[in-house]
C-alpha cells in the first residue's frame, strides 16, 4: 500500500512530530499515556511523561485518544 495514502501513517506521523500527548487504550482496558516517539508496521514506541520508554504492539490498542484535534491533511500528489 502507497504510505501517501495510508490514514494510520499518516495519524501517527502527525502524533510524533507535533509530539502531542495521547493517550493508548489497550485492548484489555488499561490506558497509557505519553508521547508517539516512534513507529513501524508491528509497534509503537510511546514515551511517558517520566521519559520512559515502552514498546507497545499495535495488535494490543483499541484507541488511540488524541489530547487534541489532528488535522489529517495528505501530501500533494507526486507529479510524473
Amino acid at each position: 500500500m502507497d504510505n501517501r495514502n495510508n490514514l494510520q501513517e499518516m495519524f501517527l506521523n502527525t502524533l510524533r512530530r507535533e509530539r502531542m500527548p495521547v493517550s493508548v487504550f489497550l485492548v484489555n482496558g488499561i490506558k497509557l499515556t505519553g508521547r508517539i516517539d516512534s513507529f513501524d508496521q508491528f509497534v509503537i514506541h510511546l514515551k511517558g511523561h517520566d521519559q520512559a520508554g515502552q514498546m507497545v504492539f499495535k495488535h494490543a490498542i483499541s484507541t488511540i485518544s488524541p489530547s487534541r484535534e489532528v488535522e489529517l491533511t495528505p501530501p500533494p500528489p507526486r507529479e510524473a
